[in-house]
């Protein structure tokens, strides 16, 4: 068994998040382990970029209410206590609304050559405004 105690909180980098986002990571994986987990926290407006998961990702929130959209436009309004998988591939992004904080558990399964993560482009300001007015 191992103890953790602490972990550190880190700003989320500018290439991948818009706004104030802090992480604290729960797991970091070792071979032959793949699954890695953290805390992320959003404050209002933040999200994540555009990315994709090459094993998929689930989130499970703890607190607050944010935002899941995915590609299609589909949006869904999320809350502590629900969970939301993004199946292998798909392009999403995920945050707080524009006048709560929102947190989660991100887990991602690896692909052997890290945790399968492909980052792409900034949410644009208007495809947030639309995901605010279409979530549910």
């Amino acid at each position: 068994m191992e103890h953790i105690t602490e972990t550190p909180t880190l700003q989320g980098p500018a290439e991948r998040f818009t706004g104030d986002v802090h992480l604290n990571m729960i797991e970091t994986p070792t071979e032959p382990a793949r699954l890695a987990a953290a805390l992320v926290r959003f404050t209002p407006g933040a999200r994540t970029n555009w990315h994709s998961h090459a094993n998929g990702q689930t989130l499970y929130v703890t607190d607050g209410v944010g935002l899941v959209g995915t590609r299609d436009g589909n949006v869904v309004r999320v809350r502590a206590g629900q969970t939301v998988k993004c199946p292998a591939g798909e392009e999403h992004w995920h945050g707080a609304t524009d006048t709560t904080f929102m947190a989660h558990i991100a887990m991602v399964v690896g692909d052997g050559s890290g945790d399968g993560t492909t980052w792409l482009e900034p949410v644009t300001a208007d495809q947030y405004a639309g995901a605010l007015n279409s979530g549910n």
